[in-house]
This record gives structure tokens, C-alpha cells and sequence, in this order.
């Protein structure tokens, strides 16, 4: 696939394979910018949806071949690590969660997991998948889907509800409501209290997924940005090499980050959802 300029290049890389519903009323895939503003908000990513989907069906295939085969004589590489990561997890959730919840920790060990893994997309050459699905007559992919806003609020959001679940659950209506209007000043100033802790609570789920959606789609950015110096000739491209190199090997530790941070806003959060008011 060519391109006529750096900015298109740029702009077909950062671009999502959508599937919606066109001005004239049909459905399919966008093709072009037009395409796009024409499908507004009631579209879908294919390829984010597709490779999201993916990667949580192997981190579920992967831990669940552990346990099928687990065994405490001699045990595998592969049982080794999953073993690693729970302790971790675990070690985690009980350093930050106080209360007792079977709930929390499968889900921290699901959000680490498959946060990383789709961070760890971004790893993979920028052009080899997309150059693939233009031979297959398919004309944009992304690879990495926490680069999506869409999933990276559907995450927080999803976390969102849950903390909301565990203030009903364990404060009632009238101690979460207490919790908003009566802190941090006295009570008779309850609408400032309101409105601070409404925007507290509120910013939770923002800060989630605009922290993750904002790294990795920078991280994305660099990538691409590193690619175009290819094009250069063979002395661009070969400062580009080493470049693409030493920040793969620091977005190694961007990727685990903010895995690591996504999962213990999580469990902090649920903590605090499940701390009774006095």
C-alpha cells in the first residue's frame, strides 16, 4: 500500500476499521473520512472489538490449560509463571482491598492480564498486520486496542458500575448519599460537599481510561513516527532501527505500568466503595 504523504500514512495507521450505517442508509465498512463522519456515534470498531475479544479468549485458554494440568511434582514453565502472576496478583489485592470479596481478585488478575496483553500489541511491527489486511482488501486496521477510547472507557466504566455496587451494598443509600453531602465540611454545606465529591467521584472512571487511552496511544505514536524513517534512506533507517529498538524495550516496562496501574486504581477504588461510613 502507498501512500502520497507522511500525513496520510500517519492518518491511515491511527484509523479503525469501523463497521456502521452510511448516509444513504446501507451498512458496511468505511472506506474513507466521509464514511466515518456520515456513521457518527452509533459505529463499531471491528478491529479493536476483534482483537480485544481475541486476546481475553487466550489469557482464558492459557490459565485454563494451567489448571488442567497442573501438577505439584514437577511443574512447567508455563504453570510457573501463571503461578507468579497470581501470587502477585494476590499479594496485591491483599496489600489494598480490606474487605473479604471473591469478587476482587479474579477480577484484578483479569484486568492485569488482559490490559497487558493488548498493550502488549503495540510491541508488533506497525505495518506488517495493516499491509496484510490491505492485500486482503481490507483498508484499515489497528492492532492495539487500548489506543481505542472505546475500550479504555468501557473498561473504567465497568469498574465504574461496580464500585457503585459495593457503596450501595455496604453504606445503603442513605450512607452513600451521607458520604457525598456531609464531607469533607460540615453538613450545612452540604451542595459545596456535593458538588466536590460528585466531581471526585466522577473523575474516577475519566482519569481510568484517558490515563491508559493517553500512553498507549502515544506509545502507538512514537511507533509510527519511527516508522516513517524508513522511507529516509538507509541511514535514516538505520538510526530508525536502533531507535525502534531502545523504545520497545522501555515501552516494555509503559505497557506492564499501566497494567499495574489500571489494577490497583481498581482495587483501591473498590476498597473505598466498601468502607463503611462513621
Amino acid at each position: 500500500m502507498s501512500y502520497e504523504s507522511s500525513g496520510e500514512y500517519i492518518k491511515h495507521h491511527l484509523t479503525n476499521l469501523t463497521f456502521g450505517q452510511k448516509a444513504d442508509g446501507s451498512w458496511g465498512i468505511a472506506h474513507s473520512a466521509q464514511d466515518l463522519q456520515e456513521m457518527g456515534f452509533w459505529s463499531i470498531n471491528l478491529d479493536t472489538m476483534g482483537f480485544s475479544i481475541l486476546l481475553g479468549v487466550l489469557f482464558l485458554w492459557g490459565f485454563r490449560t494451567v489448571a488442567k494440568r497442573a501438577s505439584t511434582d514437577v511443574p512447567s514453565g508455563w504453570q510457573n509463571f501463571v503461578e507468579m502472576i497470581i501470587e502477585f496478583i494476590d499479594e496485591s489485592v491483599r496489600g489494598s482491598f480490606s474487605g473479604k470479596s471473591k469478587l476482587v481478585a479474579p477480577l484484578a488478575l483479569t484486568i492485569f492480564v488482559w490490559i497487558f496483553l493488548m498493550n502488549l500489541m503495540d510491541l508488533l511491527a506497525v505495518d506488517h498486520l495493516p499491509w496484510l489486511a490491505g492485500k486482503l482488501g481490507i483498508p484499515y486496521l489497528r492492532i492495539v486496542p487500548s489506543t481505542d477510547p472505546n475500550i479504555t472507557f468501557g473498561l473504567s466504566l465497568s469498574v465504574f458500575a461496580l464500585v457503585l455496587y459495593y457503596s450501595f451494598k455496604f453504606k445503603g443509600a442513605s450512607g452513600f448519599f451521607a458520604e457525598l453531602a456531609f464531607h469533607p465540611f460540615p453538613k450545612w454545606m452540604f451542595p459545596i460537599n456535593l458538588v466536590l465529591e460528585g466531581v471526585t467521584l466522577i473523575a474516577k472512571p475519566v482519569s481510568l481510561a484517558l490515563r491508559l487511552f493517553g500512553n498507549m496511544y502515544a506509545g502507538e505514536m512514537i511507533f509510527i513516527l519511527i516508522a516513517l524513517m524508513y522511507s529516509g534512506g538507509w541511514a535514516l533507517g538505520l538510526f530508525g532501527g536502533f531507535l525502534q529498538l531502545g523504545w520497545a524495550i522501555f515501552h516494555i516496562l509503559i505497557i506492564t505500568l499501566q497494567a499495574f496501574i489500571f489494577m490497583t486504581l481498581t482495587i483501591v477504588y473498590l476498597d473505598m466503595a466498601s468502607q463503611e461510613t462513621h
